[in-house]
């Protein structure tokens, strides 16, 4: 699953005419349980997969930085050292992904110029597919050029630059794809925690493999505007919450802020939910009179560059599946943690109830990723569900270790091989991943 070293570097000398002086890679990951609550402030539980981003780097004084991808369909981009890095959030193309890493390197170090660069990229994520390949080719900048320009950080300080470097592109993301792609190690899942950022060991439990099936429908979080949304739409929930407990919403953003405010248990703040939120969409009429702001107000606090279209608001649902997904989490560690004897079917439960909150409550699934999911748990998984942020992308099944050669006939002939588009990726859209390490840098020797 590792791009080839070898044949990038033969790509490399072939563009460049010289060898390349070291290599960035950064993985993939596979979030087990915990959607869409990153950026709300809960903890998530994901994995890193060896599916990654591999980058080959020469440093010169060309005053330069010249990206290449190995996959001829993505073409090459240049930009010079002094001049200040633009990125285009309404054209999100793959080498404005990799300018968002060196523009948090370079504003973290205050760098007026650049080291010149040239670099081919390759990788083995599937593109927009819920597997953080984006997240994954900004990290591997964000190390490439840390590297480059002769600097050096915690993995922890890099994850939080590259989490909020990825926002130049305009996706509000949380911060969970970037903390996994550092600080991921080999054979483990992790508990990541933010603020502050931690990662914590999560053995999963013998017995159990978990499958990746891509249901071939791609979603780029970058160019369309559902993924923002739901950030808002959390957003516009915390400050009614806090508004309705008399809590000062002003500085509040995100939906653990509530909470901690309160002092309450994730379960009294569902109970609030139901009890402040109504059910039927919420109109910004309606917004603005209970926060008592203006319409001007309500779109330049409250709604991102590509949500000011939005007139119809659904609060409740939103903020009931991140706390109950935030608690699902936790029942998900505390299992793998005290290691029951029915540890597979309760992290299999918790995970079909995931996915079933995602698809009723935060509507982020779609017809063919819950097609692909029944199919999955028809075919042996004991859990399954979308992971990533959906609208496409890949589902993630808990498979019993002796189930799993049946598991992957059985998906294989109902859900890949009656499509000719889908049986022709069917090879890397549908594979066991085990837990894979974090970013590093290797020297060419």
């Amino acid at each position: 699953m590792f791009p080839s070293m070898k044949n990038l570097k033969e790509t490399f000398e072939s563009k460049y005419g010289e060898s390349p002086l070291f290599y960035a890679f950064a993985p993939g990951r596979v979030n087990l349980i915990g959607e869409h609550i990153d950026y709300c402030g809960y903890s998530v539980l994901p994995m890193a997969i060896e599916q990654n981003i591999l980058a080959a780097v020469s440093v010169n004084n060309s005053g330069k930085i010249q990206l290449a991808n190995a996959n001829p369909k993505y073409k090459d981009f240049s930009v010079s050292c002094s001049e200040e890095i633009a990125i285009d959030r309404d054209d999100p193309q793959w080498y404005y992904y990799f300018l968002c890493g060196v523009k948090g390197i370079q504003e973290k170090f205050g760098l007026n110029h650049l080291a010149g660069m040239s670099c081919v990229v390759d990788g083995t994520i599937p593109p927009s597919s819920g597997l953080s390949s984006s997240s994954a080719l900004v990290c591997c900048s964000g190390l490439v050029t840390m590297e480059a320009n002769q600097k050096s950080l915690s993995k922890v300080a890099l994850a939080e630059i590259c989490a909020k470097s990825e926002r130049y592109i305009g996706t509000e993301g949380g911060g969970m794809d970037q903390s996994i792609s550092f600080l991921a190690e080999a054979g483990t899942a992790k508990l990541i925690e933010f603020q502050p950022l931690r990662a914590t060991d999560v053995k999963l439990p013998d017995g159990a493999v978990f499958v990746i099936s891509n249901c071939c429908v791609e979603m780029n979080k970058a160019a369309s505007s559902h993924y923002n949304i739901r950030v808002v739409e959390c957003r516009i929930a915390t400050k009614m919450l806090a508004q309705a407990r008399g809590v000062d919403s002003s500085r509040l953003l995100k939906l653990a802020h509530v909470q901690m405010e309160l002092k309450a248990s994730l379960e009294e703040m569902l109970a609030l939910v139901d009890e402040v939120l109504h059910p039927e969409p919420y109109s910004r009429e309606e917004i603005c009179k209970v926060l008592g702001i203006t319409s001007e107000q309500f779109s330049t606090e409250l709604l991102s560059a590509n949500t000011q279209d939005m007139t119809q608001f659904k609060l409740h649902q939103r903020a009931k599946h991140v706390y109950g997904e935030a608690a699902r989490v936790l029942q998900f560690k505390s299992v793998c943690d005290s290691e029951p004897a029915n540890a597979t079917r309760l992290l299999g439960e918790l995970m079909n109830q995931s996915h079933a909150s995602c698809r009723d409550l935060y509507e982020c699934s779609c017809p063919e990723l819950d097609q692909l999911v029944d199919i999955c748990l028809k075919s042996g998984a004991v859990g399954s569900r979308l992971t990533g942020a959906g609208w496409g992308g890949c589902a993630v099944s808990m498979v019993p270790s002796e189930k799993v050669e049946s598991f992957l006939q059985a998906v294989r002939e109902e859900y890949y091989l009656p499509d000719p588009r889908r049986a022709a990726i069917e090879k890397q859209s549908l594979f066991v991943s085990k837990p894979g390490g974090g970013a590093a840098i290797y020297l060419e020797e």
